[in-house]
């Protein structure tokens, strides 16, 4: 055997070495170790074993290089970001402000509803239209961008498609750190199923997701409800309330539904919105009697009847002579 024989055979070797060292340190120890550390049910940001696998047979394919590459790669990777960042300077405050922005004449003078467009299949505008909302927070116009779905403009419909899985997506991620964290929770604290049913209503009231689905986020939000009700009812607002029961009444839970109205007319006797949700019960349950009496109960309370209980009532009665 030559020296120069001699000396490759020793590379291949030292390779081959190094190549396993680093797949078995991955996969016994980076990867469980990173798992440990990880929250559960989050996403899963590092590398997995099949990717330490993946490497490593690329290190016995290119040898020296590709060793060379991960290490010096990751030497950098460590004197880069060795120090956490200086938050210091930065200061985090729950005040909210209102920042008022100047229009921009050239966008919003043109600008047209996105439900106008998509009837208008005009190309130019609708794509226009759909990336001035993808630019905003989109939070509020999620049940336009589904309309955009079915538009016959391929292009339109992708835009649509990718805003509309991500938005989704991490509606689905945050709801199950919500509940992880009021799974943690103080009993005396309230703080998360608060904020969690607000942002749910929010969402789920704009009808996104398929049936099944928004039945079980649905199913959810009455489980956070109950929880912030267990803990302190007075802590529900009449929003929060009339908000827990919509959810329920479109699903058609009649019963969960009253349960909730029951708690709304113990804790709100005298609110316009107690008699409403009793009145939206009985009229969905097509129960006339149960719907009269609650309206007879109405007038003869000091409570002003509003245009939205009227229209009820007369669309109600129309449907029942």
């Amino acid at each position: 055997m030559t020296r120069d024989e001699y000396i490759f055979l020793i590379i291949l070797i030292v390779n081959l070495v190094v190549s396993v060292i680093y797949l078995l340190a991955g996969i016994f120890l980076i990867v469980p170790a990173r798992s440990v550390t990880a929250e559960k049910d989050s996403e899963i940001l590092y590398d997995n074993r099949r990717t330490y696998l993946i490497r490593f047979i690329v290190m016995l394919l290119c040898p020296v290089i590709v060793p060379l590459f991960f290490g010096i790669s990751h030497l950098i990777y460590l004197i880069v970001f060795f120090r956490g960042a200086n938050l210091t300077d930065v200061i985090f405050s729950k005040e909210r402000v209102k920042t008022n922005i100047r229009a921009d004449e050239e966008v919003e003078r043109d600008i047209i509803p996105l439900e106008e467009a998509i009837l208008v299949n005009e190309k130019k505008n609708l794509r226009m239209v759909m990336m001035n909302i993808m630019r905003k927070d989109i939070k509020d116009s999620l049940s336009s961008i589904t309309l955009a779905l079915d538009s016959e403009d391929s292009e339109t419909a992708h835009y649509a498609a990718a805003v509309l899985s991500d938005e989704l997506n991490k509606f689905r991620l945050y709801v199950q750190k919500m509940r992880r964290q009021i799974r943690e929770e103080e009993t005396d604290q309230t703080e998360c199923e608060e904020l969690l049913l607000e942002y749910m209503d929010h969402i789920l009231k704009q009808h996104v997701f398929s049936q099944h689905e928004q039945r079980k986020f649905v199913e959810t939000m009455d489980e956070t409800a109950e929880s912030l009700y267990g803990k302190d009812p007075a802590r529900f607002g009449l929003d929060g309330y009339e908000a827990v029961f919509l959810r329920i009444l479109e699903m058609k839970d009649y019963e969960t539904a009253e349960k909730w109205c029951r708690r709304i007319e113990e804790q709100y006797p005298d609110e316009m919105k107690a008699y409403v949700c009793k009145l939206k019960l009985y009229f969905a349950r097509q129960d006339r009697e149960a719907f009269f009496e609650t309206m007879e109960a109405l007038k003869k309370s000091d409570v002003v009847i509003n245009n939205e209980t009227l229209e009820l009532i007369r669309i109600f009665s129309t449907r029942r002579q």
